[in-house]
């Protein structure tokens, strides 16, 4: 997902970055919320209502006071002035408290919509292709998850009501003042058209420069990740310094565009509070002189001059608001560019299980093949019900004229498999071998459908893997990369992944195959942490939990890309030998670099450019395959000479 831990620039190149949409509404992006707002519109609505009461009673709260300074004050009623006094206490406290009724209508509701976005989000980033991943920096995805959303909630729960509230606010206000005094409501309305001209150039200078701090979040958080992932490599080679250099600089640049920001609504605040202000101090001049003349009674100044300082905030306001609208509009834009992302697509097999398990389900998260996690893979022999595919007969794995090229690959660059054609018979190991960048991995991965041929078909036991759901393929494949990724959590648990039903025998045998005994040594035995990404652990020790996590369920197709690479000669003959009893069970594609690992199958593919150059047991290649003995012998040779 991320790029490598010694090269920050990578992440901080624009190229690796999806690029922002050059043109975009406000109002558009933000409205793409709906769905995840429409389950707790009721108490949003509520919320906006109840704030809205709240704000009209601060105009009336002017109303009073002209009564109160025309009458009572005016008369010399004491009685009248206290009856004014606690009216105006009661409306005040009812103000506050209706608004702390909003905070805790919106509260928990916003915080399950931001929860629910996030968990979408995670659950799409499971069903998206490898080929995603291999692109987007991981920075990216998490500044996603985590700041972009925390923004939404915020937008949702604070400046969203308020444009409501402030809007029907102002309306209200004004229309109270033109009914109370209508020339000097004029005076107080001239600076509208300016604040107008002044947002609309404030939105589109914020929108750019909001967009630009976002996506620098992402890059820095990616070479924070990278730092702290790739510490041994950073102290190993010396490359702190470097890497501190990289990282302020990226800092350095995420000032200065946050910077950019606080400038640009520094300017839109002081115009947007200078201008009011301004309207203000002439009416207050304008009633002065009509007090003065006689034309204006004294409560009716004070109550307009009232109404007015209770409209300033939610004037001033606008620019704060319209500020974080433009700050999560960016962040829903950057939401929905990971969402937009289409799906490894959906064999009819995928779907078909989707329609049961919703028929079936009313709850559970989904898997990466749109099943849920709590459904178990069917055995091979299981019986199912119409319409789903069964392995009953045992035909092996087989390629059929199968090719490969990736997305992203330059145009006019060959495939990286060309018309593979192989058969790999039920219960046998077949060990591929070939030089680096012949496609090995490659056509491994092609098995469990992390990615899909691009031509020709792969079948297990006669049933093209397209046919099955994923989750029914997985159930049936078990995996073992040559880069063991182990999870924070214990190492039993990590093991246990290979098998959602895997019990204590099975964890035991598994780690017995494997040769990880070592886990019953360590400080809490299969309960101990292992760390991110297993880094307390040797790269032989991660490999072999690795290994056992691919052997613990018992898989009927066993897929190894070089699982014994970081094991020592002892070891790896201890694992080889206790190997054999999972193979000899089993159907197996394992790839070899090694002539001991070659010796644990019963035949030998040779890749070369992409295509299957020769086949044969290991004594038959090394007598009639110049290259394969080459590759065997670790001396050059040359291509040709094969049995084609």
């Amino acid at each position: 997902m991320a790029a490598t831990s010694d090269s920050p620039e990578t992440a901080t190149d624009p190229a690796h970055r999806p690029a922002p949409p050059r043109q975009r509404s406000v109002v558009r992006s933000l409205l793409r919320l709906w769905p995840y707002v429409r389950p707790v519109r009721a108490r949003l609505f509520t919320a906006a209502g109840v704030a809205i009461v709240a704000s009209c009673l601060s105009l009336v709260m002017p109303l009073v006071l002209k009564w109160l300074v025309d009458g009572p004050v005016a008369e010399g009623d004491p009685g009248g002035v206290w009856l004014g006094g606690a009216l105006l206490l009661v409306l005040g406290l009812a103000e506050a408290g209706l608004f702390g009724l909003r905070r805790w209508l919106v509260a928990r509701p916003l915080a399950g919509v931001e929860a629910a976005m996030r968990a979408d989000l995670y659950r799409h980033l499971q069903r998206l292709p490898v080929s995603f991943h291999d692109r987007w920096p991981s920075g990216q995805l998490l500044s996603r998850g985590t700041t972009d959303l925390m923004l939404v909630r915020l937008f949702l729960a604070f400046p969203l009501t308020f444009l409501v509230v402030n809007g029907v606010t102002v309306l209200a206000g004004f229309a109270i003042l033109l009914a109370q005094e209508w020339t000097l409501g004029v005076v107080l309305l001239s600076p509208v058209v300016p604040l107008i001209v002044v947002c609309s150039y404030f939105e589109a200078r914020y929108s750019a420069v909001a967009r630009a701090a976002q996506d620098q979040v992402g890059d820095l958080t990616t070479v924070v990740e990278e730092g702290v992932l790739g510490i041994r490599i950073t102290k190993g080679f010396g490359r702190h310094r470097s890497q501190a250099r990289a990282f302020r600089s990226l800092a350095e640049r995420l000032r200065a565009t946050e910077l950019r920001k606080g400038h640009l609504l520094a300017t839109i605040w002081a115009l947007i509070m200078t201008l009011p202000e301004l309207a203000i101090g002439a009416t207050l001049l304008l009633g002065t002189v009509r007090v003065a003349d006689g034309d204006l009674s004294a409560g009716s100044l004070v109550a307009f001059l009232s109404i007015a300082l209770a409209l300033r905030w939610p004037v001033e306001s606008l620019g704060f608001l319209l500020a974080m609208s433009q700050d999560t509009a960016t962040a829903t834009d950057r939401f929905f560019e990971v969402m937009d992302e289409a799906e490894a697509e959906p064999s009819s097999a995928d779907a078909a299980a989707a329609r049961r398990d919703d028929t079936s389900h009313g709850g559970g998260t989904r898997s990466d093949d749109g099943t849920r996690s709590g459904d178990k893979a069917p055995s091979s022999g299981a019986a199912r019900s119409s319409g789903e595919t069964a392995v009953e007969t045992a035909l092996g794995l087989r390629f059929e004229g199968v090719g490969f090229r990736y997305p992203d690959a330059p145009r006019g660059e060959p495939p990286v498999l060309r018309g593979v054609d192989l058969r790999v018979r039920p219960g046998e190991t077949m060990a591929l071998v070939g030089a680096t960048g012949s496609g090995k991995t490659t056509l491994t991965a092609l098995v469990p459908r992390l990615h899909e041929p691009t031509s020709g078909r792969i079948t297990v036991d006669g049933v093209d893997i397209t046919a099955l759901s994923r989750h029914e393929l997985r159930g049936l494949v078990a995996v073992a990369f040559e880069e063991p990724t182990l999870f924070s959590a214990t190492a039993g648990e990590n093991v246990a992944m290979g098998a959602e039903d895997a019990g204590p025998e099975d964890l035991t045998r598994a780690l017995r195959i494997a040769q990880a005994d070592f886990v019953h040594a360590l400080p809490q035995g299969t309960e101990t942490q292992v760390g991110e990404q297993g880094l307390s652990l040797s790269g032989g020790q991660r490999q072999r939990l690795a290994l056992a996590r691919a052997v613990v369920g018992r898989p009927r197709f066993l897929v190894l890309d070089d699982p014994l690479s970081a094991l020592d000669v002892h070891t790896e003959a201890l694992v080889e030998a206790a190997l054999r009893e999972v193979l000899a069970t089993t159907t197996a594609l394992i790839v070899a670099h090694r002539p001991s690992t070659v010796l644990l199958a019963d035949r030998v593919a040779l890749l070369s450019e992409g295509r299957v150059a020769a086949v044969g047991t290991h004594h038959e290649l090394l007598r009639d395959c110049a290259e394969y003995r080459s590759l065997m012998s670790g001396t050059p040779g040359q291509k040709g000479d094969t049995d084609r």
